[in-house]
């Protein structure tokens, strides 16, 4: 190993050049035939190719929302292949569809029994087949999250939740997101932001994730900019990568609201609507809903970013923030309609994230943070 290894939940090969470690890392998990999971524009950039693999096996039909039909046709790949484990490379969207793909490989289930809410968390076991994955990009972190977000047949977004779905080891190297544009290092990047705020008011009982998420958070705040603005900085990519993991280390304490009502809106096929920048638009009308019931935090948060004015001055940093990467700062200026809000209520209660969000979340609740958002 060249690369210096970090060992919480899962093995983590974290810096720059860290991709040279591939080949032990494989040997190390016992990986000798891999399927490849990607997307297509991955792929014409030679981020596969970089890999170093003697004729790999791609699958590479993976959308910015995973779907399960895709993750069928690629365990379908996986099995044609004579495939031994998973390479997932990408953002959150490949890493995800090789964790669903992987449960589908060792378990005779229906991918959407595998959710969380489908009482998924009891039917997955440890007899999974070795996942490695590779993070293209800083924000979901799921290259050490046990959660896995697909939109199933049914049309809904669900998460699947196992510590057993955590790949068995991670390749972060911050080289292989130097040329990612800048709109999207800024999305991206507000989703780390927002993992490491929505976990650390969760009210989960958990001050070691608290911990993690808050330094995240500053690592986060302080280099997103630089990133955005300077796409060639290794150190500020760096800094990047490590907030998006540790707000994925942080997920033990559980999300909330935000990503209860994104998941809904994600799932919306006719839109395409990027996670990360929903996060963003949301943020800021969340904390304002959530603050009776966190003012604590939140006063640690505005303390360590420098930040007076209690929630509406941490939410409006938030919005300039977003404002500053020329990211939108409404639904409606992501193209989001009027007729797509039909219905998201509901969802939104039933996402497993309210259970963990600081203040209970009811449909009127979700009503108030879309009309504020909108």
């Amino acid at each position: 190993m060249q690369s210096p290894t970090i060992s919480y939940l899962t093995k983590v090969q974290f810096g720059a050049g860290a991709l040279s470690d591939l080949a032990e890392v494989m040997a190390n998990v016992g990986i000798t035939r891999p399927l490849v999971v990607t997307d297509q524009p991955l792929v014409e950039l030679g981020f596969v190719a970089k890999l170093g693999l003697a004729d790999p096996i791609v699958f590479a039909d993976i959308q910015s929302n995973p779907t399960e039909s895709s993750v069928l046709k690629g365990l379908e790949s996986y099995r044609e292949h004579g495939c031994n484990g998973f390479i997932a490379l990408g953002g959150g969207s490949p890493i995800d569809a090789a964790k669903a793909m992987a449960i589908l490989a060792t378990h005779d289930i229906q991918l959407e029994d595998a959710a969380y809410i489908r009482g998924g968390l009891d039917r997955i076991t440890s007899e999974m087949p070795p996942l490695i994955a590779i993070p293209t990009t800083a924000g979901t972190g799921t290259e050490v999250g046990r959660g896995s977000l697909v939109t199933m047949a049914s049309g809904q977004k669900l998460a699947i939740i196992s510590p057993h779905i955590i790949p068995n080891w991670s390749i972060v190297d911050p080289e292989l997101t130097l040329n990612l544009p800048p709109t999207l290092t800024a999305a991206t990047g507000m989703d780390a932001l927002s993992h490491c705020i929505e976990t650390a008011i969760s009210r989960v009982f958990n001050p070691v994730a608290e911990g993690i998420a808050l330094d995240g958070l500053k690592r986060g705040w302080d280099n997103l900019k630089i990133a955005f603005e300077n796409p060639f900085d290794i150190a500020a990519r760096s800094e990047m990568m490590m907030c998006a993991m540790q707000g994925a280390l942080s997920f033990q304490k559980g999300l909330g609201l935000v990503h209860s009502i994104s998941h809904p809106l994600g799932a919306l096929q006719q839109r395409a609507l990027h996670h990360g920048t929903l996060n963003s638009v949301l943020m800021p009308h969340v904390l304002r809903f959530n603050e009776p019931d966190c003012r604590l935090v939140l006063g640690k948060i505005g303390e360590m970013l420098g930040i007076t004015g209690g929630v509406d001055g941490i939410s409006q940093a938030l919005t300039t923030y977003s404002d500053s990467m020329d990211l939108p700062l409404s639904l409606s200026a992501m193209g989001v309609e009027d007729e797509d809000l039909v219905g998201i209520e509901p969802l939104a209660v039933a996402d497993h994230c309210s259970l963990t969000n600081p203040r209970d979340v009811t449909e009127e609740a979700v009503a108030e943070v879309l009309k504020s958002a909108f």
